[in-house]
C-alpha cells in the first residue's frame, strides 16, 4: 500500500497506539475523581499538555483539549462573536476555509452577523489588500487557517497580524485573530505567537482521531462552548478522553523532537513526485507553488501537499484507477469527499472546470519513500493515459 492521502488523516505511531492501549487497560480512572486511579489519569493529561503546547509554541496553561478540529474551530468562531458582539457584527474569513469555519460563518451570518469571505489569488494565497479593505470599527474576529488542506498554500499570519495590531491601534478596536493551524502543526515552525485563538487536530500529526486542541492567548475572553462539569479549567467540560489525549502528547511529542528529520523527508519525497509528474505526464497544471518552506515569511507550500491537475481527465476515475493498484490519494478535502460540486478552493483560485476536474492532492508523510513516488508517477502515467485514449474515442 501507498498511502499519499495524509492531509485527511494519518497513520497513528506506534508508539500512540501502545500509549493509548496503556490508559485503556490500566490508566482507565476518571480525572476528576480523587483517588489515586483518578489522579494517575489526571497526571497523564498534564503531561499530554506539556506536550502538545511544546509543539504549538504556547504556555502549557493556556491549552484546552477539544474533540478534534471542527469543535476547536467552532470554539473559536461562535466564541470570539459571543465575546465581541456588543462592540461589532462583522467577521472575517477566507474563501478558501475548512467548512468547519465556513459553516460557522454561514451559521452566524443567519444570526444577524456580517459576514465577508475574502477571495485569493491564483497561488491561492489570501489577498492581503481585500483583507485590509474588509476590516473596520465592527469588525471583531479575522479566522485565516495557516496552511491550506487542498492545495498547502502557506497564508502569511505574520502579516496579517500586524495588519489587524495596527488596525487595533489606530482605531481602538478589539479585533480576534483565529487561525486553522490543523494542517500546519509539525510541519511549519511556530504560528501560534501570531494569533489570539490556534486550533489543532491530533489525527493529522500521528496521533488518535477524535481528539484535538485548542490555544487561547492570555488575556482573551470567550465564552466556554461546552458547559457541565467544568472540566479543563472550566472552559471545555466533559469527561477527558485520557487515552486519545495520551496519544496526542506522544505523537506531538515525537513531531517536536524530530521535526527536521520529518520535513526533509516529506519535502524530498515531494519534489521527486512532482519532478517525476512533470518529466512524464503532458498536459498538467501544478495548483501548489513549486516553493516549500516551513515558516510563515515566505509565499511557498507546506512540504507535505501537492495538488495537480490532469487536464483532459477526471480526477475521481484516476483515483479509483490509483486504488486498484493499491495506492491513496483524494480530489480534495475529505470532509467533503461525499458531495458533489466543485472544489470551492480551486473555485476561489478560479481554476477551469476542466481543470477542477482533473485535479489531484497528493499530501506525503515522513514514512513516504522516494521508491513509492516513483511508483506512484509509474501508475499514474498508465491511468491518465489510458483515460485520455478512452476519452479521444468519445
Amino acid at each position: 500500500m501507498i498511502y499519499l492521502d495524509n492531509s485527511a488523516t494519518t497513520r497513528p505511531y506506534d508508539a500512540v497506539i501502545e500509549k493509548m492501549v496503556e490508559q485503556l487497560r490500566e490508566g482507565f480512572g476518571n480525572p476528576s475523581s480523587l483517588y489515586g486511579l483518578g489522579i494517575a489519569a489526571e497526571k497523564a493529561i498534564k503531561e499530554a499538555r506539556k506536550q502538545v503546547a511544546q509543539l504549538m509554541g504556547v504556555p502549557a496553561d493556556r491549552v484546552y483539549f477539544t474533540s478534534g478540529g471542527t469543535e476547536g474551530d467552532n470554539t473559536a468562531i461562535f466564541g470570539a462573536a459571543a465575546a465581541g458582539k456588543r462592540r461589532g457584527k462583522r467577521l472575517i474569513t477566507t474563501a478558501i476555509e475548512h467548512p468547519a469555519v465556513l459553516e460557522a460563518f454561514k451559521r452566524l451570518e443567519g444570526e444577524g452577523f456580517e459576514t465577508v469571505f475574502v477571495g485569493v489569488g491564483r497561488d491561492g494565497i489570501v489577498d492581503l489588500a481585500a483583507l485590509q479593505s474588509a476590516l473596520n470599527k465592527e469588525t471583531v474576529l479575522v479566522s485565516v487557517m495557516a496552511v491550506n488542506n487542498e492545495t498547502g498554500a502557506i497564508m502569511p499570519l505574520a502579516e496579517i497580524r500586524r495588519m489587524i495590531d495596527d488596525f487595533n491601534k489606530q482605531n481602538g478596536t478589539k479585533i480576534l485573530f483565529h487561525t486553522d493551524m490543523v494542517q500546519s502543526l509539525g510541519k511549519v515552525r511556530g504560528g501560534c505567537e501570531y494569533a489570539d485563538i490556534a486550533t489543532v487536530s491530533a489525527h493529522k500529526i500521528h496521533g488518535p482521531k477524535g481528539c484535538g486542541a485548542i490555544y487561547i492567548k492570555k488575556g482573551v475572553n470567550i465564552p466556554s462552548f461546552l458547559v457541565g462539569g467544568g472540566q479543563e479549567s472550566h472552559f471545555r467540560s466533559g469527561t477527558e478522553n485520557v487515552p486519545a489525549i495520551a496519544g496526542f502528547g506522544v505523537a506531538a511529542q515525537l513531531a517536536h523532537e524530530n521535526f527536521e528529520k520529518r520535513t526533509t523527508a516529506m519535502k524530498e519525497a515531494r519534489a521527486r513526485l512532482l519532478s517525476g509528474i512533470r518529466a512524464n505526464i503532458e498536459n498538467i497544471k501544478v495548483n501548489s507553488l513549486d516553493e516549500v518552506a516551513l515558516d510563515f515569511f515566505t509565499p511557498a507550500c507546506c512540504c507535505s501537499v501537492l495538488n495537480v491537475s490532469f487536464c483532459g481527465t477526471r480526477g475521481e476515475v484516476i483515483l479509483h484507477k490509483l486504488e486498484s493498484k493499491g495506492i491513496y490519494v483524494s480530489t480534495g478535502s475529505a470532509c467533503s469527499s461525499n458531495k458533489k460540486g466543485r472544489s470551492h478552493v480551486l473555485a476561489a483560485m478560479k481554476l477551469s472546470d476542466a481543470e477542477t476536474e482533473g485535479a489531484i492532492r497528493f499530501s506525503l508523510s515522513e514514512f513516504t519513500t522516494i521508491a513509492e513516488t516513483d511508483e506512484t508517477v509509474n501508475r499514474l502515467q498508465e491511468a491518465v493515459a489510458e483515460f485520455r485514449k478512452l476519452g479521444s474515442f468519445r
